[in-house]
C-alpha cells in the first residue's frame, strides 16, 4: 500500500514540477546567455520590406517634366471607416512602362474621338465604333450617355491598362489607370470585401 501512495504522489508531483520550471523560466533573460550571441549576429529587422514603386521616366512624346497623375482618393472624417471600406474602388496608378502605355493609349483614344467631338456626335454607338476601329475588341469597350456627352471605358491592354473618360462639346478627357485591387479588368467594382 505504501507503494501505491508513493506512486500516486509521484504522478501528482510531475505536473507540478513541470509547471514550476516553466513559470520560473518565462520572461527571464540573462546577459551572456547563448541567445545573446545569436541575437548580436542576427539582428531583428527594423522594418518590413515592401515592394518599391517602379521608377517613372519620360515617355515618348511627353515633356521632360511629367506632371504627376491625379490620384483618386476616398477621404473621410477621423474615426470614420468610409475610406478604409471603399479602398477597393481606388484604381491602381500606372508606373514605368505601363504609364507610357497608358499615355499612348490616351493619345490614340483622343485622336480617334476628336472628329466626333468636332461634329458634336455624342452617340454611344458612334463612340464605340471609333474605339473598336482602333483595334480594341468590342467586349473590352464600354460607351454610355453621360449628360450632354458620352462616357467611355476601354481595356487597352490585358495587363490591364484602362482608359476612361468623357467627351462633350468642350473637350475629350481621358485618364489611364491599372485596374482595381479586388478584381481584374477595368470595370469599377460594385462591392467590397
Amino acid at each position: 500500500m505504501t507503494m501505491i501512495r508513493l506512486t500516486g504522489m509521484r504522478r501528482g508531483m510531475l505536473p507540478m514540477a513541470v509547471l514550476a520550471v516553466l513559470a520560473a523560466g518565462c520572461g527571464t533573460q540573462k546577459s551572456g546567455d547563448v541567445g545573446d550571441a545569436y541575437r548580436s549576429s542576427h539582428p531583428t529587422p527594423t522594418g518590413i520590406s515592401t515592394p518599391s514603386t517602379p521608377a517613372d521616366f519620360t515617355c515618348p512624346g511627353e515633356s521632360p517634366m511629367p506632371t504627376p497623375a491625379a490620384t483618386a482618393s476616398v477621404t473621410a472624417a477621423p474615426g470614420d471607416h468610409y475610406a478604409e471600406n471603399h479602398g477597393f474602388r481606388v484604381p491602381f496608378e500606372l508606373h514605368g512602362k505601363h504609364r507610357c502605355d497608358g499615355l499612348a493609349a490616351i493619345k490614340r483614344v483622343k485622336s480617334a474621338l476628336e472628329p466626333l467631338r468636332k461634329q458634336r456626335d455624342f452617340a454611344p454607338e458612334h463612340t464605340l465604333s471609333a474605339l473598336t476601329g482602333l483595334g480594341y475588341p468590342t467586349e473590352k469597350v464600354r460607351t454610355y450617355q453621360d449628360g450632354s456627352g458620352v462616357g467611355f471605358l476601354v481595356e487597352a491592354d490585358p495587363w490591364p491598362v484602362c482608359v476612361e473618360g468623357t467627351m462633350n462639346d468642350a473637350t475629350t478627357r481621358a485618364d489611364a489607370f491599372g485596374g482595381y485591387p479586388d478584381h481584374s479588368g477595368c470595370e469599377t467594382p460594385s462591392g467590397g470585401h
